[in-house]
């Protein structure tokens, strides 16, 4: 299959549908609207929505139904950045090749932005396009896999031991307990989300939780790699952001040489996971080497 041509159609889906979804909600406050549509279409590959799409197709199930819980993955993530960016965190000027939310509307309507975009995500997880196609029982499943994925458990627990690990010297499980909350958790529920969605069974869901725990953690190692081998034109964020916080990170541990094997390693693991599913699950394979692939 053509992975390009999937990313990209798939892209347009979630976009088209992100629209759909923000648009209920932009007559309340339109400054606070302005800021979370500006990290929202600020482009990014949409990785979690469509590795939830994937995961739906995986097990046999329909994209429709998925929506609402794959844009809700990216309105996590999406405000994760803009409190990332933020001056009492990373500081950064630059997301996606445009300034960051901060930059363009104040610190203070940043913070808002994000806590908007969390707060409409649960929003989002109760729609009642997700409640015409799926259980209560499942979607109050999949409302607290997101959670426990997003808050002191998973992705936010995760940015604190960031913080915490920075000017030290952290070792290779420090470091990987890091990445599988603050990254990781976050990209392996978009794959069971959507195949609870989509009617998996427990073993396929335990089959692609599996999935998602190694591409979450090879797809950190890129991000780290790319840090320090790419440039900021090529990135779209500010180069060398890692050296300036005094992070640990995978190349600073292993080398270049040593995170890419290990990127690798974990991109094959991955895949080993799907040994079980048949061709539908061949998005879910090729966004594997697209993580560790890519060159953004």
């Amino acid at each position: 299959m053509n992975i390009q041509e999937y990313l990209r159609l798939q892209k347009e889906r979630v976009d088209t549908a992100l629209e759909k979804y923000l648009k209920e909600d932009s007559k309340y406050s339109p400054t606070l609207f302005k800021a979370m549509e500006y990290s929202l279409k600020a482009g990014g590959k949409r990785v979690r929505p469509i590795l939830a799409l994937a995961a739906a197709q995986s097990v046999g199930g329909a994209l429709s139904p998925v929506m609402p819980v794959a844009c809700a993955l990216e309105m996590i993530h999406t405000f994760s950045l803009v409190h990332d960016d933020l001056p009492a965190m990373d500081d950064d000027d630059l997301r996606r090749g445009i300034p960051t939310n901060h930059k363009v509307f104040g610190e203070g309507v940043a913070v808002l932005a994000g806590d908007g975009l969390l707060s409409e995500a649960v929003y989002l997880l109760t729609h009642r396009e997700l409640l015409s196609h799926v259980e209560p029982r499942v979607v109050l499943e999949i409302l607290r896999d997101i959670a426990s994925a997003t808050g002191p458990r998973g992705m936010v627990g995760g940015q604190v031991l960031d913080l915490e690990g920075e000017d030290k010297r952290l070792s290779p499980e420090e470091l990987e307990n890091i990445h599988r909350h603050k990254t990781g958790a976050l990209i392996t529920v978009s794959v069971t989300s959507g195949a609870k969605v989509a009617g998996g069974n427990e073993a396929q869901v335990e089959c692609l939780r599996h999935y998602g725990v190694h591409i979450g953690l090879a797809f950190q190692i890129a991000d780290d790699l790319l840090d320090v081998t790419s440039s900021t034109e090529q990135l779209g964020k500010t180069a060398g952001a890692d050296t300036k916080n005094k992070k640990s990170t995978y190349p600073a541990l292993l080398g270049v040489d040593g995170a890419t094997k290990m990127a690798k390693e974990n991109m094959d693991k991955a895949l080993a996971a799907l040994k079980d599913f048949g061709e539908s699950a061949d998005p879910l394979r090729e966004i594997a080497k697209y993580v560790v692939e890519r060159k953004n």
